[in-house]
This record gives C-alpha cells, sequence and structure tokens, in this order.
C-alpha cells in the first residue's frame, strides 16, 4: 500500500510524538512507499512562523528522506483535482492533500475523521 501523510500525522511520526495513533505507525511500517507532501511543509511553516509549531519547517523538509519517506510535488492535475471537491471541509491544505491522494492514488492517513467523507482513500486512524 502506497500512503500519503497528513500534516500532523507526518509531524507526530517525525518527533516521535506519542500523539501518533498506533494503527499510524502500523501502516507506515508496512507502507510500500510513504508520501509526504509539499504542501504538509508549506502548512507546518505558516504554523511555525506563528509560533503555534516547535519544529521549523527546513528540519520537515529535511525530514522527509531521513525517515525514508519520498517528496509529493503540487501538480497542476492535483490543483486541478482540489477545485472539483465538494465543500466538505473548508481547510485548504486537507483539501489540497485529499486531492493528490485521490489524484495519484494514494491511501490518505489522517486522524480528521471530517475528511472520511471525500473517499475510500481516506484512512481514519
Amino acid at each position: 500500500m502506497k500512503l500519503l501523510l497528513d500534516t500532523h500525522i507526518y509531524l507526530w511520526w517525525l518527533i516521535n510524538a506519542t500523539a501518533l495513533p498506533r494503527r499510524a505507525g502500523e501502516l507506515i511500517a508496512e507502507a510500500e512507499a510513504v508520501f509526504v507532501s509539499t504542501v504538509s511543509i508549506w502548512e507546518a511553516g505558516i504554523k511555525w512562523q506563528a509560533g503555534k509549531l516547535p519544529v521549523a519547517p527546513e528540519d520537515l523538509a529535511t525530514g522527509i528522506g531521513q525517515c525514508g519517506f519520498a517528496e509529493l510535488p503540487v501538480m497542476a492535475p492535483h490543483a486541478v483535482a482540489a477545485s472539483r471537491l465538494p465543500l466538505h471541509h473548508r481547510d485548504p491544505f486537507d483539501r489540497m492533500l485529499i486531492a493528490q491522494a485521490m489524484a495519484e492514488p494514494l491511501h490518505f492517513v489522517t486522524s480528521d475523521r471530517a475528511l472520511g467523507e471525500y473517499s475510500s482513500l481516506v484512512t481514519i486512524v
């Protein structure tokens, strides 16, 4: 199975947080490939700049490779897919992550239950 991690799941994995659900850790450990979107780095960078996140965006970016994950850049088809999503969720970062997961396709690992309405590719942990 190929995964795309929601921003908070990636952050919890990277800092080895106890908040990481056990099922998320199992999925990551068993995955054929794990992707982190550039959208997550952008989102985290905004939160870091606002003082809401203790990890600098540079550390998140370098952590992708250090964790053995792959970076998923935003491509035009992802933007088109995001523009076609119903407004179940208004967060633009989450909407782009969902669009990327659906376009690739990748299983999207998140703890945000509201995102489950979008696709069977969403795995709530």
